[in-house]
């Protein structure tokens, strides 16, 4: 077996880095509705706001899903999951669209830390600072995601980076056991290709390095042509994938 294979092996699965996802990226209420887990996101995105199997379910088991959902003022939404294929069929069936096929990139930490950022490049930051939250809201993370930041029971910082002396990414990053999970990273359109998102998260393994941290994992759209590239460029394994089901109003 070659080294690369054998770390393969021992970096995190995907259902644990799911996991970490969600405690780093907490939803505000979570409840058990039947075979379901709904998480009410108001308005946190998918991620917090997308429904799970909890055992597997039947036809019969959607309305009480649908309906759960919809009292808290959310249209329905599933997360599609490695081993969720009978789901997968059954919302298929149902009318409900594939949407937002997505990645699972990790990578041991000591990986990216080798090689620091340059000398006032990227800074850890907590609580935000009002250019943070500016970067956010010009890259579509509004007021209700980063209240999902706010509310996660974790050690936690905040990312921002500066390019040409100017503020130009932000991103967040907790820790549940020893994975750091970055989420809400943004890079400025008028500043990408420039290595600023690589100095974010060369400075995110830094932190979550000093905060005892083994892994850095992040999660990105399938779609997103820039940051995949990025994230094998810089050594990251690609360990798993899932997506989302919803219906079209």
């Amino acid at each position: 077996m070659t080294a690369n294979a054998k770390l393969h092996q021992e970096l995190p699965s995907a259902e644990t880095l799911i996991e970490v996802c969600e405690a780093t990226w907490p939803p505000a209420d979570v409840k058990r509705v039947g075979a379901w887990i709904i998480r009410d996101g108001q308005g946190g995105g998918k991620r917090v706001s997308a429904a799970t199997e909890n055992w597997p379910t039947t036809e019969a088991d959607l309305p009480s899903a649908e309906k759960a959902m919809r009292e808290i003022g959310q249209e329905p939404l599933f997360q599609i999951r490695a081993g969720d294929e009978h789901l997968d069929d059954m919302l298929e069936q149902h009318g409900y669209s594939k949407i937002d096929e997505v990645n699972i990139w990790v990578i041991p930490v000591g990986r990216l830390t080798h090689e620091t950022p340059p000398p006032v490049s990227a800074f850890c930051i907590w609580p935000n600072l009002a250019v943070m939250q500016e970067l956010w809201n010009r890259g579509d993370i509004g007021s209700e995601r980063q209240a999902v930041m706010d509310r996660a029971d974790c050690p936690k910082t905040g990312l921002l980076a500066r390019t040409d002396d100017t503020p130009s990414g932000v991103g967040f990053v907790g820790i549940s056991d020893d994975i750091a999970m970055v989420h809400a990273l943004h890079v400025e359109e008028s500043l990408r290709r420039m290595g600023t998102a690589q100095n974010l998260l060369r400075q995110a393994a830094l932190w979550a390095e000093e905060q005892g941290a083994k892994y850095l994992s992040l999660i990105v759209t399938q779609g997103n042509q820039a940051a995949n590239p990025l994230y094998a460029n810089l050594g990251m394994h690609l360990v798993g994938h899932y997506h989302y089901r919803t219906k079209q109003a």
